[in-house]
């Protein structure tokens, strides 16, 4: 059995997370060297893995700069952070795991899935929902022409009102310009399982959507730029409230962490360290004077080859999730990823199944349902060649369904309808 040594890029809570799990499996993976300008990230995944100091660098344009020095590179720098190490590592001959999304602009998207291909490395992009056994269950069923030939889905993203305002609103990836689209930086993950449920190209693509909540004009009278300024005529019932969610709350330790990133030299922040972030980060700032400018709600309709449409809604105000309704010729499919069962009703027997599966919690913190530990162990098999499963999508596919998702920015902004042909052809992609 052949065991893949393995550079980490970007040592923040992606890149454990998929490192942790390689670290259960040393037969598999073997982590030699990482790369974080973060000194705490550094050493705590120095200590995991038992790197040598020399093994430990500071950029990626450091580890970069040297010889190849393992099978595979994982690339989980922010956002605006993929585009050079994904080109310097291909360049290189790493076979890539990468952070999803890909990068910032349909063009350095399509830059990296061409250079893998002439270089002939594999690039496997983190769409870990694919993973999942909830999702996993739901594509078997329509495999398996359950319910017939799919004629529409409905899909939905519960984001979270928490989880958007501390991602999308105080935190990284509040700003289109430092990180992408919210439909590219959260919401990829969706519009490439619609496509991989469809199976079909994707033709035209249409989208609405703005931020409307999280904005300065919805500030209460009187509300301080950052909450612990106090004299909020609201801090007592706001469920925004910095304090609360990152100061009183002592368990939640992910979004302590989070908070304190940069100011506490290790993942296990003091009070001092989440007070000094509070004071001083976007951590700390009133949701409605956050500086922020992605969408807290979008609607994407999206109609492929076939005829076929499909249906995605991105939506802040709820407690968070995700479902999903296919519509077939032979019957109909409904599924809540945080729920444990698949119910289908099909047309001739007009019966209703109710499906069990094992899904784990599906929330920012849980390993995304399974998929980040599914991932990594296709990864195995993919890169050992002696795949057989049905999960995952080259580098090719994932930059096709990238490619929607700044298609739909398009007829957002312009309100129009756009060709996905022709979209893809002014990246010199086929849309087939």
């Amino acid at each position: 059995m052949k065991t893949y040594s393995v550079i980490l890029i970007g040592a923040g809570d992606r890149g454990n997370a998929y490192t942790n799990i390689m670290k259960g499996c040393p037969e598999k993976f073997k982590v030699v060297a990482v790369a974080d300008p973060i000194y705490g990230r550094r050493e705590t995944c120095r200590l995991i893995h038992g790197l040598e100091n020399e093994m430990c660098f500071n950029s990626w344009e450091e580890i970069l700069s040297k010889p190849k020095m393992a099978d595979i590179a994982i690339i989980s720098t922010v956002d605006n952070m993929h585009y050079e190490p994904a080109l310097k590592a291909i360049e290189l001959g790493y076979d890539i795991l990468l952070e999803k999304p890909v990068a910032q602009t349909a063009k350095e998207c399509t830059d990296i899935a061409l250079a893998a291909e002439k270089k002939g490395v594999k690039v496997l992009v983190c769409h870990v929902l694919r993973y999942t056994e909830f999702f996993k269950t739901v594509k078997k069923i329509v495999m398996d022409g359950t319910i017939g030939d799919v004629m529409s889905v409905i899909h939905v993203e519960a984001v979270g009102n928490v989880h958007q305002s501390h991602s999308y609103v105080r935190g990284k990836w509040h700003s289109e310009k430092e990180s992408t689209p919210m439909l590219l930086a959260k919401s990829c993950h969706d519009l490439d399982i619609i496509q991989w449920i469809l199976d079909k190209p994707c033709r035209r693509v249409q989208s609405f959507g703005k931020l409307s909540y999280f904005s300065p004009e919805n500030a209460p009278e009187g509300a301080p730029v950052r909450c612990i300024d106090g004299g909020c005529p609201i801090e007592d019932t706001c469920p925004y409230n910095c304090k609360k969610l990152y100061y009183d709350d002592k368990d939640n330790g992910w979004f302590r962490g989070a908070c304190a990133t940069g100011i506490a030299k290790w993942v296990c922040p003091s009070d001092e360290d989440v007070m000094t972030a509070l004071k001083t980060t976007d951590y700390g700032l009133c949701v409605f004077h956050a500086n922020n400018d992605v969408v807290d709600h979008q609607v994407v309709n999206m109609e492929f080859e076939g005829g076929a449409t499909a249906s995605f809604t991105m939506n802040a105000f709820n407690k968070g999730g995700r479902y999903i309704r296919i519509f077939g010729t032979k019957g109909e499919l409904f599924a809540y990823a945080e729920g444990s069962e698949i119910t289908v009703y099909t047309f001739e027997d007009r019966q209703t199944k109710k499906i069990r599966i094992n899904a784990a919690d599906e929330s920012i913190v849980s390993g995304h349902g399974g998929g980040d530990s599914g991932i990594v162990h296709e990864l195995y098999e993919y890169l050992n060649g002696d795949y057989k499963g049905y999960c995952i999508a080259d580098i090719s596919i994932s930059v096709k369904n990238h490619l929607i998702g700044f298609a739909a920015e398009k007829s957002r902004r312009e309100g129009t309808v756009e060709s996905v042909d022709e979209f893809f052809s002014k990246y010199g992609l086929s849309n087939e």
